[in-house]
């Protein structure tokens, strides 16, 4: 009797060894600096785009990049961010990207963009947990990245 099998490359960050939680920005910057900041496509220059996948214990479960856009804008639909999260089956995403100038502050089009997301996350059932803007460490700023949800944006 032959035995199929599937096999697959997958990257070690992706393995489910130590599922890190990412319930609370902080874990999520944290996520994003261990994981997204040391990929091979990650460009600081330009704003990237991510959605962390979280199962239904806000574990993240892998990431995909959604779009590199230029120095100060990022373009996206709802169709190119959830197509991912379908596929692997996440129950919450938490949107992330970064600002050149190292200014987490939120743009409106930042907020804009994330209200509509949530919406159409609303529609599919995976909810979009919170929207993390990262900057650079400044002796002024207290942290290095924004929380749309803990700004009030996102109720």
């Amino acid at each position: 009797m032959k035995d199929n099998h599937e096999f697959r490359v997958v990257r070690l960050r992706e393995l489910p060894l130590a599922i890190p939680c990412c319930d609370n920005p902080a874990r999520i910057y944290d996520y994003w600096m261990a994981n997204i900041s040391t990929a091979v496509w990650y460009n600081p220059e330009c704003e990237c785009l991510c959605a962390v996948h979280l199962n239904t214990r806000r574990r993240a479960t892998g990431f995909h990049l959604i779009a590199i856009g230029t120095l100060d804008t990022v373009l996206c639909t709802p169709r190119e961010v959830f197509r991912a999260a379908i596929i692997h089956n996440a129950a919450a995403l938490v949107i992330g990207h970064n600002h050149p100038s190292g200014d987490p502050t939120p743009s409106e089009s930042d907020i804009r963009v994330t209200r509509d997301l949530m919406r159409a996350g609303q529609l599919l059932k995976i909810e979009v947990l919170d929207h993390i803007i990262v900057g650079r460490s400044e002796p002024d700023r207290p942290q290095p990245f924004a929380s749309l949800r803990e700004l009030g944006y996102l109720a």
